[in-house]
């Protein structure tokens, strides 16, 4: 399964925990602009993305990048279910960052791909709260997904929600796909509406 790092009390220890894991993942850092998570746009890599709450793109997003060979870390989200991803020591989990998620997100995206970041309270950053984490981000390779917080300006939106669930008959049967409409904004406006179809009757994205 994926690399859990777990809240010791300790933050040193914890932040060298991180930085050994970083150590041994690392590999050259890619300057490509943007990371493929299986939509129609990239998120941004060393920049930030704000993510609606949709625990089943997110676990797709993050299966896609995997299967393309990159490292993913997820902070903040103990009951995120991951167990469908197939390559799980390609994942970094951190399920309780202690008091200080921002600073543990900061660590991660100095040598991952994507880095997501969830907090159960919706919560704005202030630009104060947010530079440090912003300046680590910048140095690195990653894309960064915010689930649950928000940002000045992102580079990208998203806003993703279930639109039919599939296989489910009245009295019977059992899911066999979702289908999750969602809808994209960069920072200069350009939208973008798709809806991806997940499981057993998976199809292409479709532009709507």
């Amino acid at each position: 399964m994926g690399t859990q790092i777990r809240d010791t009390g300790d933050r040193d220890h914890r932040i060298a925990q991180l930085r050994a894991r970083m150590a041994a993942v690392a590999g050259v850092p890619s300057r490509e602009d943007g990371l493929n998570v299986g939509l129609s746009l990239p998120v941004p890599r060393r920049a930030v993305t704000t993510m609606g709450d949709c625990p089943a793109l997110v676990v797709e997003c993050i299966s896609q990048v995997t299967q393309s060979g990159g490292y993913v870390g997820v902070v903040g989200w103990p009951d995120l279910c991951v167990a469908a991803i197939e390559r799980m020591e390609q994942l970094v989990l951190v399920p309780d960052p202690g008091s200080d998620p921002l600073g543990v997100t900061s660590v991660l995206v100095e040598g991952l791909d994507l880095v997501v970041c969830h907090s159960r309270v919706p919560l704005t950053l202030s630009p104060v709260r947010a530079r440090p984490l912003l300046g680590r981000l910048r140095k690195g390779k990653a894309a960064l997904v915010l689930v649950g917080l928000d940002v000045a300006s992102p580079a990208l939106r998203i806003d993703a929600h279930i639109s039919e669930i599939r296989g489910i008959e009245r009295g019977r049967g059992r899911i066999d796909a979702l289908d999750i409409d969602v809808r994209m904004r960069t920072r200069d406006g350009r939208p973008a509406r798709e809806t991806l179809t997940i499981g057993r009757a998976r199809e292409h994205l479709r532009a709507v």
